[in-house]
């Protein structure tokens, strides 16, 4: 009896575990937990049924399959890719694609595995694009490579459920041969710039050596033609004060002369002397007044200003404008002034010599006194003297 009784108790405890073995492996198949990255397709008896979201989701037990799918954007590996330019030079590429799942069920439903789809067409893709263009093109133009490769992806993968994020080729490889060609080619590129550089170089250096004794030579051409100028001023002016210098002394010739003649005439015997007018003023200049028949002893000569006959007869007034002329010289260029000079040089400018004027005065004196003594002997002015010494 006992036994029997042990024996239903182990019965039932066998029982009773089995039962609780049986309610864990239901309720852990009948709980699925889905993380917050990622949707699973549930199929039950092999039928899709929903995409199961993240969190806690209860599925029917033993009869049903998940099929996660990661919803964060995914990076392909392309491997390397061999391709021919269109100028037919062989080169080598790899890429690098980044997709995002956004529909689960197309991603399940449409494509076996989306990933191995969307890598074997990245490198098709690749390839093809490689192959439209020429080989500096397939260098210099990455942006252009990446943008045609993603745009070939987008439609066949837009149908799986699938969005082509971005596509980056990383490198794009020539063969050696081309490799060394090129190299050849950039440093030949370097040395003809090198020489360029250092022509332009020489020509500059040159310009500006030359714009350098272009100025020097304009600054020493200006300098000596002021120079002329200034030579030429001083040439002018002092061949007008010699000339002036030498008309003072030309009147101071007069002057001895008239003093020469009133000697002559005081140590004649007559007693009545007709003189011109032209000689008393000049004696008037430098000596007393002739009163009666004495003359006063004078204490010495004194600069007198000449009446304006005397200027006439001795050309005066023209010294004036010539020195008005001489101040104005500065604004005549240099061969007006040399020619100004000359004219001076050779007495063409109107001034007489020393020489000139004494026999012009001479001759004055002499016709005025003959023709005095010819017409009226009132004609002239009449001083009775008698002369002392």
């Amino acid at each position: 009896m006992e036994s029997l009784v042990l024996q239903g108790a182990l019965t039932f405890t066998a029982v009773g575990l089995l039962f609780l073995f049986v309610a864990v492996v239901v309720i852990w198949q009948t709980v699925e937990i889905v993380d917050a990255y990622e949707k699973e397709a549930l199929t039950v008896f092999g039928e899709y049924r929903k995409l199961l979201e993240p969190g806690f989701n209860i599925i029917p037990p033993f009869v049903s399959r998940t099929y996660p799918f990661d919803m964060r954007t995914q990076t392909l590996d392309v491997p390397r890719q061999e391709a021919i330019t269109r100028d037919n030079s062989p080169v080598t590429a790899d890429a690098v694609v980044y997709i995002k799942v956004m529909d689960a069920k197309k991603a399940f439903l449409e494509v076996d595995d989306y990933k191995k789809a969307v890598s074997n067409l990245a490198q098709t893709t690749l390839r093809a694009v490689l192959g439209d263009m020429e080989l500096d093109d397939t260098l210099n133009k990455r942006q252009e490579i990446n943008a045609k490769i993603r745009t070939e992806l987008d439609e066949p993968t837009d149908e799986w459920g699938i969005r082509v994020e971005s596509v980056e080729v990383r490198e794009v490889n020539p063969s050696k041969e081309v490799q060394q060609a090129m190299e050849q080619q950039t440093s030949a590129e370097r040395r003809r710039r090198a020489m360029i550089l250092e022509a332009q170089g020489e020509r500059r250096s040159a310009v500006e050596t030359a714009e350098g004794d272009k100025q020097s030579d304009i600054i020493r051409a200006q300098g000596e033609k002021q120079s002329q100028i200034l030579e030429a001023q001083g040439d002018a002016i002092s061949t007008v004060l010699r000339a002036k210098s030498a008309e003072a002394m030309g009147e101071r010739a007069i002057i001895e002369r008239g003093m020469e003649s009133l000697e002559r005439i005081g140590q004649g015997e007559s007693s009545t002397f007709i003189l011109p007018q032209e000689l008393t003023s000049l004696v008037g200049r430098y000596g007393k007044q002739l009163t009666g028949s004495d003359i006063q002893e004078s204490e010495g000569l004194e600069g007198k200003e000449f009446d304006d006959d005397t200027r006439k007869m001795l050309g005066l007034d023209d010294i004036d404008e010539i020195l008005g002329e001489i101040d104005q010289a500065a604004e005549m260029d240099i061969e007006q002034l040399e020619q100004e000079a000359e004219q001076v040089k050779t007495g063409e400018s109107g001034i007489k010599s020393p020489d000139e004027v004494i026999d012009e005065a001479d001759e004055e004196i002499d016709e005025e006194a003959l023709t005095e003594s010819e017409t009226s002997p009132d004609g002239g002015l009449e001083r009775e003297t008698e002369t002392e010494r």
